[in-house]
Order: structure tokens, then C-alpha cells, then sequence
């Protein structure tokens, strides 16, 4: 196991913390994070695989330990979060990345790769969405909001966002032998990071603004079957927003990116890093040459 350090940088005027592991010049897995979490969701992974590879995981503005800019100097949408990954990377002088998708972190992602195809090694897939036709029943709650916009639509989506509902994110759908795999930390640390009202509001505009990404799915699909990046999909089918389909259907664009379903749900790093390594460890020197 290798040391996770913790540092802090200040990107587009916003002081921000990250993880990082591994030596400084090894080539880079960069390790953007989903709602409700933070670069701690990471943490696991890094220390497994930091002998060898570089990794970095920020948190994104308004998340974790990161600073929270006002409404006026950050937009909170999620297209403002794509342009601060892009930003980060440039903070960093990365050249050369493979680039974990999972969840929210998916989207920033994929804009940062459609921006730069040049410089992605490849993608590592793993719980993130982006064809519409295959989301979960988790959803269903978000689309009638998005459906319905106004205060009503903001009270219902506020009643996710709770100390409850971020258990619920974190163990929701898992079968209970792997549910107790999740340690109450996950769901405690982020609804204290996350527990006040600017943060909640910043949260509740971003679940607002998710319609966005529905529109760029057909362009981030584009760019997967016409660049065919390296890709390695691991995947926990127990998934209330992106069940097992969700998985499947990247075949539609990358027929030849393995795939596995490990048997967990939407946090799998909790409860199969020992799966999950190994298979990233060979896709990294695969991607990397």
C-alpha cells in the first residue's frame, strides 16, 4: 500500500484540496468524484495502486475539504464543473491522463476528453451514465422535477438531500451482506462537509441543472465510437440510477471495452476494491504501453 498525500492548489481563484499518490512522474490516473462524495471515495484505491501510478482526485468546488465560491464567481452547474476539471488539469500540467467515470465525475470527465481527445491514455468506466434509455428508477423522482421545475420540484429534491438521503445514496439497492460493507463514515463525513445552507442550496441548483447532461449524452456517445479510447468498464449492476443495462449499453459504442460486473452497486471501490485493482492495475499498463 502506498501513502495518499493532501495538498492544496488554487484553481481559477478557488483554493482547492486533493488527493494525490504515486511518484510525480509516473503516468496519471486522474480521479474526478460524483454526489454526494468527495476525493475521500478514493482513497482506498489510491493507497492500492500508488506504487506504480499517479493519481489525483480533486475535490470539486462546494464538495469536501475544496473552497465554496458565492453563485456569482462559480455557477454550480455542471457545465461550470467541467470547465474547473479542465482547469485543475491545466493547474497541474497534466499532458496525459486516463480518467475515472463514475457518477457526476463521469460528465466533467467526458467534456475534459471530447476537449482533449489527444491527450486521453484511455477511460476507466465505472458507475456512470450516459444513455438515457437505461437510467434506473432512482431517477424517477429527478424527472419529475425536471419535468416540473419550480419550488415544489426544489422542496422535493431537497428531501434527498439530508443526512438519511445520503445514507440512502451510499447502501441504497445493495443486498445487506454487501450494504454492511459501508462503513456510516461515507454517509457522516459527507453530510457534515455538506450541512449548510450554502452547500445545500449549490447542491440543489446542480440537481436542477442535470437535465444538461442528458443533452450532451448523444455527443459524448459520438465521441466514444469515433475516437474508441481504451476502455475498461467494472461495474455494480445493484444500482438504483444505472442498473446493469447502463453498463451494457457502452457496448453499443465500445464493443470491444471489457466488462465486469462485480456484484456491489454505485460505490463498488467500497465493497470490491479487491476486484476492482487488479483489473485497472492491467488496463494501466495496457493503456499506458
Amino acid at each position: 500500500m502506498s501513502s495518499v498525500t493532501h495538498h492544496r492548489i488554487t484553481v481559477d481563484g478557488v483554493d482547492t484540496f486533493y488527493r494525490a499518490a504515486g511518484p510525480a512522474d509516473a503516468p496519471v490516473l486522474l480521479l474526478p468524484h460524483g454526489y454526494p462524495a468527495s476525493s475521500y471515495v478514493y482513497r482506498n484505491l489510491m493507497a492500492a495502486l500508488g506504487h506504480r501510478w499517479r493519481l489525483l482526485a480533486p475535490d470539486l468546488p462546494g464538495f469536501g475539504y475544496s473552497a465554496t465560491p458565492s453563485v456569482d464567481d462559480f455557477g454550480y452547474t455542471f457545465a461550470a464543473y467541467a470547465g474547473f476539471l479542465q482547469s485543475f488539469v491545466d493547474a497541474m500540467k497534466l499532458d496525459r491522463y486516463v480518467i475515472w467515470l463514475h457518477d457526476y465525475g463521469s460528465q466533467a470527465g467526458l467534456q475534459l476528453a471530447m476537449a482533449h481527445p489527444g491527450r486521453v491514455a484511455g477511460l476507466v468506466i465505472q458507475n456512470g451514465d450516459i444513455y438515457e434509455d437505461t437510467l434506473g428508477p432512482k431517477y424517477d423522482f429527478l424527472r419529475e422535477s425536471w419535468n416540473n421545475p419550480g419550488p415544489g420540484a426544489r422542496r422535493a429534491i431537497a428531501q434527498h438531500v439530508t443526512l438519511g438521503g445520503f445514507e440512502s445514496e451510499f447502501r441504497g439497492e445493495l443486498p445487506a451482506d454487501i450494504a454492511d460493507r459501508i462503513g456510516p463514515d461515507l454517509w457522516t463525513l459527507h453530510w457534515s462537509l455538506m450541512n449548510t445552507p450554502e452547500r445545500i442550496a449549490n447542491l440543489i441548483r446542480l440537481l436542477e441543472d442535470q437535465p444538461t447532461t442528458l443533452a450532451w449524452f448523444p455527443a459524448e456517445q459520438a465521441y466514444l465510437r469515433e475516437q474508441q479510447p481504451p476502455a475498461l468498464i467494472v461495474w455494480g449492476p445493484h444500482d438504483g440510477y444505472m442498473p446493469e443495462q447502463s453498463a451494457r449499453a457502452y457496448h453499443r459504442d465500445l464493443p470491444g471495452a471489457p466488462l465486469h460486473l462485480l456484484g456491489g452497486g454505485h460505490w463498488l471501490l467500497e465493497t470490491h476494491l479487491d476486484d476492482v485493482v487488479p483489473l485497472v492495475d492491467d488496463f494501466l499498463h495496457r493503456a499506458y504501453g
